[in-house]
């Protein structure tokens, strides 16, 4: 059966006979291996349609568990992103999580469409690339349904000041709860940032051009969505993490 769908390679691994497998984020189909012969290294289109970054149109055959790519098109490049080793590492980070975010042969279209305005988004800025990130990290989470809890403590259900973040409890917590519990995966919490969370999840990414955290709380948080991301899907460390938390 022949068929078809955009996409957005998320990683590739060399098989045998110089073919490579190559995973890619499909809008029809969600997340799904494919063999081909096609090689990002060659110097026609297709070898750029199956580059990292970038935005294309494939064209698959199927036959039962069996998926190869005939041919793609590239739909938009953005190869800016690879000029600049932040915002790359940055964005890798990204596709990274979505890799692990998105289940195998499940379309999470909405998460597609948000996964190309992120990289979008991420060749047209020029610095505070974890703001970005941020945003995405947290409109992703609420995409596959394990968005923490930000408006009452998990613990007790009441509207109190929120004090700390709980990774086990999925959400915040508050002060008179934290002192019933011995948990290590406990995070300080700024009640500045939960605005900042809520900001998110209610405008677009495109409406971040002029939203600039400072880049420790910017890192922090990062590392507190993605520790969240991590428990709650049981999944390890990304390639990319120590250079984006620290």
């Amino acid at each position: 059966m022949f068929t078809e769908s955009e996409g957005i390679v998320l990683r590739q691994t060399k098989i045998a006979g110089g073919r490579r497998m190559i995973y890619i984020f499909t809008k029809k189909f969600g997340k799904i291996s494919a063999g081909t012969q096609l090689n990002e290294r060659g110097r026609g289109k297709q070898a750029l349609a199956v580059r990292p970054f970038t935005y294309s149109n494939f064209q698959f055959f199927k036959k039962g568990d069996y998926i190869n790519i005939n041919s793609a098109e590239t739909i938009r490049s953005f190869y800016h992103i690879g000029e600049d080793v932040d915002k790359y590492m940055n964005a890798s980070y990204a596709l990274e999580l979505t890799d692990k975010l998105v289940a195998d042969d499940e379309p999470a279209p909405g998460l597609f469409n948000l996964t190309v305005d992120l990289l979008s988004e991420m060749e047209a800025r020029e610095k505070k690339f974890e703001t970005l990130l941020l945003g995405y990290e947290v409109k992703a989470l609420k995409q596959v349904g394990i968005l923490p809890e930000l408006e009452i403590c998990t613990r007790c259900g009441e509207e109190k000041q929120p004090a700390f973040f709980s990774i086990k409890d999925g959400g915040i917590i508050c002060g008179d709860c934290l002192k019933a519990t011995n948990d290590s995966l406990i995070y300080p919490f700024d009640f500045g940032i939960i605005n900042v969370l809520k900001f998110y999840l209610s405008h677009p990414l495109e409406s971040l051009k002029n939203l600039a955290l400072e880049d420790d709380v910017a890192k922090r948080t990062l590392k507190m969505m993605t520790e969240h991301a991590k428990y709650h899907l049981d999944f390890g460390e990304l390639k990319s993490e120590a250079f984006i938390t620290g």
